[in-house]
């Protein structure tokens, strides 16, 4: 039955996401957020690892020191920040790489889908922005898609989604960031 509770919760996932990215105006991401996880790499682990408080690729991690279903995922959407690592060529390693602002908004959009999926009734607007700061992906994050970021974040938690969500559709998206094709 665990095939059905995972397939709940990323069309619920799917389906928040769909509907902030409309609110904003972004129709084409709305659409296509995290159809990978779908796939039968991905929606296979989400059913064996499924315990619906949290994503089931932390406890693939757990389980196996890796996770199949988050590698293949990461590669395949660009609202993660894991998409946008590469080499570094002054300094060498692996750095994050600047992320267009509409990849930005819908990891913003994602992130709040998230906490709403996994925390229900518990949620509250500050749970995105400390969910962010308890992890270790920030410091893998672009200085400048990183000041976005936790701008989003905490003016959610301080202002509330209404707040935001005008913000973004009136001084973040603006008609350049609208029409950038990448």
């Amino acid at each position: 039955m665990n095939w059905w509770k995972h397939l709940k919760t990323i069309n619920y996932h799917k389906w928040l996401v769909m509907k902030f990215c409309f609110r904003l105006g972004m129709y084409k991401q709305g659409l296509l957020h995290d159809l990978s996880k779908y796939s039968p790499v991905e929606f296979m682990v989400g059913v064996k690892y499924y315990q619906g408080t949290r994503s089931p690729n932390n406890a693939e991690r757990e389980d196996k020191g890796y996770t199949s279903a988050w590698l293949h995922h990461k590669g395949r959407n660009k609202h993660h920040l894991e998409y946008w690592l590469d080499y570094d060529l002054v300094n060498g390693g692996i750095t994050g790489m600047k992320m267009p602002v509409k990849y930005v908004v819908e990891m913003f959009c994602d992130r709040v889908a998230a906490s709403k999926n996994y925390n229900r009734e518990r949620y509250v607007d500050s749970l995105p922005r400390d969910y962010y700061y308890r992890g270790k992906a920030k410091t893998l994050l672009h200085e400048e898609s990183a000041q976005l970021l936790e701008t989003l974040l905490h003016m959610l938690a301080d202002k509330g989604e209404d707040a935001t969500f005008d913000y973004i559709k009136s001084e973040v998206l603006t008609k350049e960031v609208r029409r950038e094709k990448i």
